[in-house]
């Protein structure tokens, strides 16, 4: 019997397991007023996520490894119950999914068409000649990746998807694998808008404080240089793109990359990257579409939050901070839509119907990340439904006790593997700000550096989560196989992680963010240095042998 069999075996083995254990364990159990699950609010709302999860990295397969925590966690919802389960599964679970992400499904489909549309019109063959021409190394290829992603700082979804179609052109030229730059996308997607003051991310934050010393934005900005995860990523994906060095599964698939294979397993995946129908193309019919992608977008956020009417207008950071991006986003993804379509014509780099033949092009493409966020947000569903939040909270409340230097760390540590688990930053800080700010006095400054653990955790746990909706569109955005993506940038974030909470030990005795983070850096820099130095030693005993 093959490995991976066996590995499938054994996993099916332990989900059956922890159903009857968990149905024999919550016999006698009350059923709570908010759920009638007898495992609302225990250790057990989290097993749906982790068995999805784990299933996901042994069987490399991720329709059926999400599908099987959905059904595990209605199973659990309805105390066991066949009519309860398929209720929770396709009411609370598919349905409720479909209709939460709708917008961000619309913006996915318009994404995957424009890019569609600037393919077929020999833009990015251009500005793949233009950059070959300009960026001379990969490993200038890998820097200026980083620079559009931080660049791009407005929403963490456009981030995604725009730095993907716009660079993977170039990466694909200098060799660089679509996975790596898969984990280039998603390092600077998350991590980048956690500390920019103007980003759906910081609206969400400031929305959920509750202080009387601080408004939710001044909060936000304070934490910013505790912020150890976001700004130690950015020091470590520029040591590593200098150094030209990789370790992990990732070193694989970038030695592979230079032999020509880039884009590695190219299962479940549906590309937009067909010849172009003329050689007119120029670098503009790419970099024109993308401007206009940027500004729509950015006045699509301020519209629906109210700058141009309302309670907020003229007010830049209140609209951002009472803005929707599941409406904005496709708000002026359509008006971008219709205006490249119209440049196109003008231009004759393609004519109407040839602009039509994008529309099918592009919604395929963006099929299997729709379809991976779907069930995401399913398996978040069943865990709202189990009362995760609840767990966690309680046991961040309980640890507040004897531990309140060393309480950052530890919030951090929660706030990594909440967000793991459920694969949502926002719901995580959501959950975790309110403690936080009611643990430290307004005072201390150790409420700075609680709240940034917080922050730095939840990105982190959603930069590492198979189920992150962020980590699933930086997938479909560098056109990579999505465990492929999981599996090679979960050494590097993980490394990220432990040098982070190193860090938030020493800013719980010395909360000093300026004495703190360049010992963070220092610390970076080394641990690369000495990874590389233990990756060589190894190949010269291998060469001996």
């Amino acid at each position: 019997m093959k490995r991976k069999s066996i590995l499938t075996l054994v996993a099916a083995v332990v989900i059956l397991a922890v159903v009857i254990a968990g149905a024999f364990a919550t016999a006698n159990n009350p059923v709570s007023e908010d759920s009638p699950s007898r495992m609302f609010s225990t250790f057990w709302a989290l097993i749906p996520p982790i068995v999805a999860i784990a299933l996901a990295l042994i069987t490399k397969e991720v329709y059926s490894s999400l599908f099987v925590g959905v059904v595990l966690g209605g199973l659990m919802a309805s105390n066991f119950s066949f009519a309860g389960t398929v209720d929770a599964v396709v009411n609370d679970g598919l349905i409720a999914s479909v209709a939460d992400s709708a917008g961000i499904f619309v913006f996915l489909v318009i994404l995957g068409i424009i890019v569609a549309l600037v393919n077929r019109a020999g833009g990015s063959q251009a500005f793949g000649r233009w950059a070959s021409a300009h960026i001379r190394t990969k490993v200038g290829a890998a820097l200026a990746t980083f620079l559009l992603g931080v660049l791009i700082f407005i929403d963490d979804y456009f981030n995604c998807l725009t730095v993907g179609s716009v660079m993977r052109p170039l990466t694909d030229e200098k060799k660089i694998s679509r996975v790596k730059l898969a984990y280039l996308i998603d390092a600077t997607a998350a991590p980048v808008c956690m500390i920019a003051p103007i980003s759906s991310w910081a609206a969400a934050v400031s929305g959920c404080v509750e202080s009387e010393t601080y408004s939710g934005l001044q909060l936000f900005v304070k934490a910013i240089p505790f912020n150890f995860y976001s700004l130690l990523t950015f020091v470590f994906i520029i040591t590593i793109s200098i150094m030209g060095f990789d370790y992990g599964k990732m070193a694989g698939f970038e030695i592979r990359a230079q032999s020509g294979d880039i884009v590695g397993n190219t299962e479940d995946i549906a590309s937009n990257d067909e010849k172009p129908l003329t050689d007119r193309g120029r670098v503009i019919d790419l970099v024109l579409p993308v401007v206009i992608l940027i500004v729509t977008c950015v006045l699509g956020l301020l519209y629906v939050g109210g700058f141009f009417g309302g309670d907020y207008a003229g007010d830049f950071i209140g609209a951002f901070g009472n803005t929707d991006a599941y409406v904005g986003l496709p708000w002026g993804g359509i008006i971008a839509l219709i205006i490249i379509v119209a440049y196109m014509l003008l231009r004759r780099v393609l004519s109407f119907k040839e602009a039509m033949q994008c529309v099918p092009q592009g919604f395929i493409a963006m099929v299997p990340p729709i379809l991976i966020l779907t069930l995401a947000t399913s398996l978040k569903n069943m865990t709202g439904l189990l009362g995760a939040k609840y767990f966690v909270a309680g046991v961040m409340e309980q640890a507040a006790a004897g531990l309140f230097a060393f309480l950052p760390a530890v919030i951090f540590l929660v706030a990594c593997a909440l967000s793991f688990a459920t694969g949502t930053s926002w719901g995580t800080f959501g959950i975790l700000i309110p403690i936080v700010t009611n643990i430290f006095p307004e005072t201390s400054p150790l409420l700075f550096v609680g709240v940034s653990a917080c922050l730095a955790g939840a990105v982190c746990g959603d930069h590492c989560s198979p189920i992150s909706d962020t980590t699933i569109m930086s997938s479909a955005g560098a056109q990579c196989n999505h465990v492929d993506h999981v599996a090679t940038q979960l050494p590097y974030a993980l490394t990220v992680a432990a040098l982070s909470f190193v860090c938030f030990i020493i800013a719980g005795f010395l909360p000093n963010a300026w004495v703190v983070l360049p010992i963070g850096a220092v610390l970076t820099i080394g641990t690369l240095f000495l990874l590389k130095l233990i990756q060589n030693s190894k190949l010269e005993q291998l060469d001996k042998e």
